[in-house]
């Protein structure tokens, strides 16, 4: 046989063996193996874990509004295990940043994204329209969208306790308060804080000083001191920092914690802390989207809830006001007690809510106005 005849032979067969391979390719056949199904001994793989993130105004530390933000995403994290991957970014300021971190909490696959403060808002809707995949909470503020709601704590139920404390416990029936921003929030914060007192002391006023800031705590201390030099001999705040409470610790006046327990930064002046506990709703809105019944809405818990509450009251409170507040907590877990039930009065003189009439959360969400004893003026654009 000539070369030339072995060459024709080789090169006839590998075409018929394309061919074959060809027509099993035609048949359906596949190539490679199908995957073994799993089995006992090769489960198939977990779930990746649903991303969250939280943006925060603050830094955590270890005290105030951030720390508690922070203490519900630990919650988080101890109820669902390593169904859930947590982050966080601090200080984050309300501005451009904002939107800047958050975008960024976007790219790196968060599937639910917290905003901790009012400022957040408009930058949070603008990002929740340009990603419909991932679901946005923004805490204290009123805008939605198809994949964005709000939730809140009702902190003035706090306020409203600590009051009642404050009233019963000053002696120069002037009680003073450091606020932050002079948002609704705040503004019945120290109303609410002013109502309590009056129901056990009708003679009490209330003296206020803006820090324009949410932490700030050499603002918030100089703020502090300003009020004592007014006169008043306990403070209440609405800022985050432990600044109000050291300064009355070192004053040797009284003071309150916020947000969070601050009993250890005071212990001579502090005579409560109302704080927040946002464990709650953070582990309802995480369920919510890992069981895919997350949809938008509005929420606003308190007492009720488990939300809010005031904590570590001081032995200095006499047995008759603790019990005051122990019926008033155990009120507003029922439901029996309002806080905001008329008659109420406006710094002008105007009724704002007639006899027996009873505040809804519209009119609660729109105070821009001091009730009667708060003394000065309410900030412009508030």
């Amino acid at each position: 046989m000539t070369d030339f005849t072995k060459r024709t032979l080789i090169r006839l067969a590998g075409l018929g063996t394309l061919a074959a391979a060809a027509a099993l390719v035609g048949c359906g056949k596949k190539e490679e193996p199908a995957a073994p199904a799993a089995t006992a001994e090769a489960p198939a793989a977990k779930p990746a874990p649903l991303k969250i993130a939280f943006a925060y105004v603050g830094p955590v530390g270890d005290a105030g509004w951030t720390f508690a933000h922070d203490n519900g995403r630990k919650a988080v994290e101890a109820e669902f295990g390593d169904r859930v991957q947590t982050s966080f970014v601090e200080s984050v300021p309300e501005g451009a940043d904002a939107e800047r971190v958050i975008r960024d909490m976007v790219n790196q696959g968060n599937k639910l994204i917290f905003g901790t403060t009012f400022g957040y808002m408009d930058y949070m809707l603008k990002i929740a329209g340009d990603h419909k995949d991932v679901k946005f909470e923004h805490a204290t503020g009123y805008k939605t969208a198809e994949n964005m709601r709000t939730y809140d704590s009702r902190t003035y139920e706090g306020a409203y306790m600590a009051g009642v404390i404050a009233g019963a416990m000053t002696k120069s029936n002037t009680l003073g308060v450091v606020g932050s921003v002079p948002i609704p929030e705040v503004i019945r914060n120290i109303n609410s804080f002013t109502l309590g007192a009056q129901s056990v002391n009708p003679k009490v006023t209330t003296k206020v000083v803006w820090v324009n800031k949410w932490f700030d705590p050499p603002k918030e201390g100089e703020a502090a001191q300003s009020l004592l030099n007014q006169g008043a001999d306990v403070l209440f705040q609405n800022t985050d920092s432990s600044a109000v409470l050291q300064a009355a610790e070192k004053a040797g006046k009284l003071a309150f914690g916020w947000d969070s327990d601050m009993s250890h930064f005071g212990p001579n002046a502090h005579l409560g802390s109302a704080i927040i506990n946002w464990a709650p709703y953070y582990i309802k809105a995480t369920r919510d989207v890992l069981e895919g019944t997350w949809k938008t809405e509005t929420t606003w818990w308190g007492v009720k809830e488990g939300a809010i509450d005031l904590v570590s009251i001081s032995d200095k409170v006499p047995a008759d006001i603790r019990a005051k507040v122990d019926s008033i907590r155990a009120g507003l877990k029922e439901g029996s007690y309002h806080i905001w039930k008329g008659p109420i009065t406006g710094q002008d003189g105007k009724e704002v809510l007639k006899d027996g009439e009873v505040a809804d959360d519209k009119f609660l969400h729109g105070i821009n106005f001091y009730i009667k004893g708060v003394e000065g003026k309410v900030p412009a654009g508030s």
